[in-house]
């Protein structure tokens, strides 16, 4: 797997928009002051990869990826890996409650030959390439596949953590043991045992089945399956005795069938000509039906009587005259009569009402002289007022005039000054225009009273007058009507002659009514009775039908009682001649029933013989049984296969729960374990010596000895040494060899094809002395010179990083980090 660009957005300390270009970088350095970010970068490598990062501790460490007071965060990871070229996308967000969880994930593959700087231009997800992956759940294979490697290998293989590899060089044999045993993945064998004790367990399972099925599998040997072929021999024996019985059995039945059934029809004959009984009271049906005819003869001529009687009374009630016109000529008496009475005190009021009113026009004419005699003395009493003031102006006027002065009025010379009242005249003409004006309001006050008074006996008069008018015009109106008319006492004594005709008439309807109903009533007695009648007949007749077929003599349809008297004789008669009969027929049929009981002993006698129930059908039984014979040899023949299946069965889960149970024996021995991590150490050493041999330019290689690590220096005579004496080079020298060593044997543990094209080490390099530190870079320099794989480090000493061509340097301030590519 080799990095071509990595774009982040409100990733931990990246909170803007950043991308890094690793298209052309085969050597670079992520440079920065410690906490800049510079291992964030390589955390957001894994998280696009795996959604996970090495210190946050797992998938558990998830809201790390928000930058402080962010919502959401996006990675996105280009990369090549086995020729192919892969998108990696996550996003991260927080929703309204707190909780963070991965809102999308996904794979795609790049079309051959795609600029990756196309990115810079907004492309949609959609432009990026076919989808491999689009969910969270289909990017832990999708990305194994991709790269060839499980996360835990990803962070041993490409991307190394800080003193990991240091510390396995230094570890104790057991520290170590454990170490090989968690990068190497061999945990795989003991998930092997486990799988193989369960394994075991089903096969021994399988097998206890197997022998539960074969232990219910009793009686299936040769003996039992000659006991089959035997008993089937003897059912199609018991078969053929029994079709030759039969015939005779079903004879013998035929011939008992057929004297049961002549007992049985003579028995019949029997019981019907013994019931046969004439009805009682059929001689009373007859005479019923006379009496009742009678009596609806007499109820019709007292209906024809009263009717005539009932034409009568209307006619002489039609001769009598109109009795609503009689009605009417009284009512207009006693109506013209009312009248009179109320029209004569109608005019009586009239003519008061006329007196009334024209006292009231008087009233109010003398009303209107005094209202006018007031209006006038009113108007005196005002030009009075005014004389008075006038009179009252020029006084106060002539307290300045001196004879022989000019008048401020009229500027003429004064001759003589008039003498001034004692009193002033306005007062008393003020006195007298109140009492004028209050003359007046009294007058005005009359006026309209009176006025009111006189309008409303002129309005009773209107009506008064009016109502006189329409008794005048109703009296002329009667008196038309009575014209010619008789006199009130004729009249009554027609109308109570009138009343007299219709009560008789009345009385006529309800006897008609009456003896209607009586007729009614006699004439559902008539058919009542004959009905009777009938039946009586249709039941003779009933009774002779069912007696045809004995041959019943003639019937004289006159008279039923002496019918039916002949038709009981007649009956007993017959009955009598077949009691005579029936004592032969009944020896007949006890003869046929004991040759028939004798046949059907013999054939239960060949059932019991072969031990078969007989059953209903000796017939059907028979074949029953021949075929139950046959099934239950075909039976044996499948359980004797089933048997030998099984068996067959059982030696197969034999020996896979003996394989089973011995491979996780040999899994849960430690030697084998011991055996397993000594050959990856031995593979581990020898791969580790020739990277270690190439980086010191042939002065070192790497062994071990029961476990223990140790250096040959061939510039020394090959001289063997521990390796916790090597200086902090040769140190990072060995370790860097034992790295590379392990990536390699992960890869080819690996499951997958893994593609080892980068690896990125975040070593801590501040600690080394310029010596050192020259060395690392050394080798760190010919690791890159064998151009097989893409080389990076992380480090913050600017001696290091001067001789790494690429740099990419990660500086931070209040608000995000951001990342800015210098060398070449």
């Amino acid at each position: 797997m080799r990095p071509m660009r990595l774009d982040m957005a409100g990733f931990t300390v990246f909170r803007d928009e950043t991308t890094v270009d690793f298209t052309d970088a085969d050597f670079f350095a992520l440079i920065g002051p410690t906490g800049s970010g510079k291992s964030t970068v390589l955390d957001a490598i894994c998280f696009a990869l795996y959604g996970m990062v090495p210190r946050w501790g797992g998938a558990r460490g998830l809201a790390n990826a928000l930058a402080p007071s962010a919502t959401e965060a996006r990675v996105r990871l280009v990369f090549e890996s086995g020729g192919a070229r892969y998108v990696a996308t996550r996003v991260v967000r927080r929703d309204g409650r707190g909780n963070v969880k991965t809102a999308n994930a996904g794979l795609q593959l790049m079309p051959a030959g795609f600029d990756v700087t196309k990115l810079d231009t907004g492309l949609s997800p959609d432009d990026l390439g076919e989808v491999v992956a689009g969910t969270p759940a289909e990017m832990e294979q999708a990305v194994l596949e991709a790269v060839g490697l499980p996360y835990e290998q990803f962070t041993s293989c490409v991307v190394l953590p800080q003193g990991q590899f240091a510390d396995f060089l230094h570890a104790k044999p057991a520290t170590r043991q454990q170490i090989l045993v968690n990068l190497l993945g061999l945990g795989v064998y003991e998930d092997v045992q486990k799988k193989a004790t369960a394994r075991a367990a089903q096969a021994e399972a399988r097998l206890e089945a197997v022998d539960q099925v074969l232990a219910g599998l009793t009686g299936v040997d040769d003996e039992a399956l000659a006991e089959a072929d035997a008993r089937v021999d003897r059912m199609a024996e018991l078969a053929s005795a029994v079709a030759e019985a039969v015939p005779e059995l079903a004879a013998a039945r035929v011939t008992a069938r057929e004297a049961a059934a002549a007992l049985t029809a003579l028995d019949d004959e029997l019981t019907v000509l013994t019931g046969v009984r004439a009805p009682a009271g059929v001689a009373a049906v007859a005479r019923a039906v006379a009496a009742a005819r009678a009596d609806a003869e007499a109820a019709a001529t007292a209906v024809s009587l009263a009717e005539e009687r009932e034409d009568k009374l209307r006619g002489e009630l039609a001769a009598a005259g109109d009795e609503s016109a009689l009605r009417l000529q009284l009512r207009a008496y006693d109506d013209r009569d009312r009248l009179s009475g109320e029209a004569d005190t109608v005019r009586a009021t009239v003519r008061a009402a006329n007196d009334e009113h024209a006292a009231a026009v008087a009233a109010l004419a003398a009303a209107r002289v005094v209202a006018e005699r007031a209006d006038t003395e009113l108007e005196a009493a005002f030009r009075a007022h005014e004389e008075a003031k006038a009179t009252d102006l020029a006084v106060s006027l002539r307290v300045h005039l001196h004879a022989g002065v000019a008048c401020p009025v009229c500027e003429q010379p004064v001759a003589e000054v008039p003498a001034v009242p004692a009193d002033s005249a306005v007062a008393a003409a003020t006195a007298a225009g109140k009492a004028a004006r209050a003359a007046t309001k009294a007058a005005q006050t009359t006026v309209q009273e009176r006025d009111t008074a006189a309008r409303e006996l002129e309005r009773l008069l209107v009506q008064g007058r009016a109502r006189q008018e329409q008794m005048e015009a109703r009296l002329a109106e009667l008196d038309g009507q009575l014209s010619g008319a008789a006199e009130p006492a004729v009249l009554r004594r027609e109308l109570a002659e009138h009343a007299r005709l219709r009560r008789a008439l009345e009385e006529a309807a309800t006897a008609v009514r009456a003896g209607r109903e009586t007729a009614r009533q006699t004439r559902a007695a008539v058919d009542a009775a004959e009905e009777r009648l009938r039946a009586a007949w249709r039941a003779f007749d009933t009774a002779r039908d069912g007696l045809a077929r004995f041959g019943p003599p003639a019937t004289d349809r006159d008279d039923v009682a002496a019918a039916w008297a002949a038709l009981t004789d007649w009956a007993t008669t017959e009955a009598d001649r077949r009691r005579a009969e029936r004592a032969g027929r009944a020896a007949a049929v006890a003869e046929a029933e004991s040759v028939a009981d004798g046949v059907q002993r013999a054939i239960a006698g060949i059932f019991a013989a072969a031990d078969v129930p007989v059953g209903d059908d000796p017939v059907h039984a028979a074949t029953v049984a021949v075929e139950r014979a046959d099934a239950d040899r075909r039976r044996l023949h499948e359980r004797r296969e089933q048997a030998g299946t099984l068996r067959e069965q059982r030696a197969g889960h034999e020996r896979e729960a003996q394989v089973a149970r011995a491979l996780a024996g040999h899994l849960r021995a430690n030697n084998f374990e011991r055996w397993l991590l000594a050959e990856a150490l031995d593979l581990l050493v020898d791969g580790a010596s020739g990277i270690l041999r190439e980086l010191s330019s042939g002065q070192y290689e790497l062994v071990h000895d029961k476990g223990e690590f140790v250096v040959v220096d061939h510039h020394d005579a090959g001289l063997r040494r521990g390796v916790r004496t090597l200086s902090g080079g040769e140190t990072f020298q060995a370790s860097l060899a034992l790295a590379l060593a392990l990536s390699e044997q992960l890869a080819g543990m690996s499951t997958t094809a893994a593609s080892l094209e980068s690896i990125v080490l975040d070593e801590g390099f501040g600690t080394l002395d310029a010596a050192t530190l020259d060395t690392v870079a050394a080798t760190l320099e010919n690791l890159a010179a064998r151009g097989d794989r893409m080389v990076g480090v992380v480090t913050h000493v600017p001696a290091l990083a001067e001789r790494i061509p690429v740099r990419f340097e990660v500086r931070k301030d209040a608000r995000s980090a951001r990342v800015e590519r210098t060398g070449r």
